[in-house]
């Protein structure tokens, strides 16, 4: 099954780097892609013209094939019109004066407009489009395959990867329980859609047609031949190329990999609003203490303010420590080195 990857994308092997949402270099995708891997590139956040600019980016750096991701509304997203965000400010007001940071104004919006996304998107054409937290429009997809852009959803269960076979997509990531970041579940709140990445990936096989990539708690060759063991066509990976010199996490980030052995990463809403695991700093520690998080993306909006300053200092007590439950076996600085250890896994 594993040549359904590689024909479907045009890569030489079904390794595929996590998209990480502000966390995306172009340089790491780069050095997936052109190591025969699928790079992606996480778009959160991004104007229609900054998708532009950083897609062109990444053509220039390789001419291998490359995803981009962006995320999908789920109806529940506020807008600065819908709520007072004063108690959530002044519950992080102590992180704002260690900075010595002003408390933040609201913005006009906490998100750019999705359809300019995605037009900028298919206007770049980038080798496929990700898309987590939903299903795309059967428009969307029909679009994308008209300029032979493939399509991948993201499923934390069973009836949200049937959900995205349905819609005809090119393909799924099953994604664990154990992978960093945010939980990306659409049909059910994501507590309830914690299925480990062991009992997801097989289900998941044996309930849709398109190839599977299994996400979660890979990060070494092991996890690699477990995924094919459970009828995976390919993988997916993200802290072990988070923790790599090409990534554009900060010093602070890649020393809480490295150390991450001796720390295990938890759930969290405090960061961004929704729910997505890390390892703990003292901002989880505080906002959560505090008792007030906002709704996203008005939390993600807020705690960003003062998480961009700490990331220019390296407080990464500060910042985001996005890392799956794996992130103890990311013993590697480079990509090549990561990419290659993976590949060892592959069958055959």
């Amino acid at each position: 099954m594993s040549k359904t990857l590689l024909d479907l994308f045009g890569i030489d092997a079904p390794i595929v780097l996590g998209p990480f949402g502000g966390l995306s270099s172009v340089e790491l995708t780069a050095a997936v892609s052109e190591a025969g891997g699928l790079g992606s590139y996480g778009l959160y956040g991004y104007s229609a013209d900054r998708i532009s600019d950083t897609i062109a980016a990444l053509h220039s750096a390789t001419r291998r094939p490359f995803a981009v991701n962006v995320w999908l509304p789920t109806g529940d997203e506020i807008t600065p019109g819908d709520i007072d965000l004063g108690p959530a400010i002044e519950a992080a007001a102590p992180l704002f004066d260690e900075l010595g940071l002003a408390r933040p104004e609201p913005p006009i919006e906490f998100l750019p407009d999705l359809d300019s996304q995605l037009t900028a998107v298919l206007d770049a054409a980038p080798a496929a489009l990700s898309v987590v937290f939903g299903v795309p429009t059967e428009r969307l997809i029909a679009a994308a395959h008209s300029r032979d852009i493939r399509v991948i959803g993201t499923a934390t269960s069973v009836a949200e990867a049937v959900a995205l076979d349905a819609a005809g997509v090119d393909a799924i990531v099953a994604t664990g329980a154990e992978a960093g970041g945010h939980r990306v579940s659409f049909l059910r709140p994501a507590e309830q859609s914690l299925v480990g990445t062991f009992a997801l990936v097989p289900q998941v096989v044996d309930a849709v047609g398109a190839p599977v990539i299994a996400a979660g708690g890979i990060a070494d060759r092991r996890g690699v031949a477990a995924a094919f063991a459970l009828g995976a066509s390919g993988v997916q990976v993200g802290s072990a190329f988070l923790r790599t010199r090409q990534s554009a996490a900060t010093d602070a980030h890649r020393e809480a990999i490295r150390s991450a052995a001796d720390t295990a990463t938890v759930l969290t809403r405090a960061l961004s609003g929704r729910l997505a695991r890390g390892i703990p700093n003292r901002a989880m520690r505080e906002i959560e203490a505090a008792g007030i998080i906002a709704p996203f993306p008005a939390q993600n909006w807020l705690t960003g303010q003062f998480r961009a300053e700490a990331g220019k200092r390296g407080d990464g007590d500060l910042v985001s420590l996005w890392a799956g439950q794996a992130a103890g076996l990311a013993r590697l600085d480079d990509a090549s080195d990561v990419f290659a250890e993976l590949a060892a896994g592959l069958p055959g």
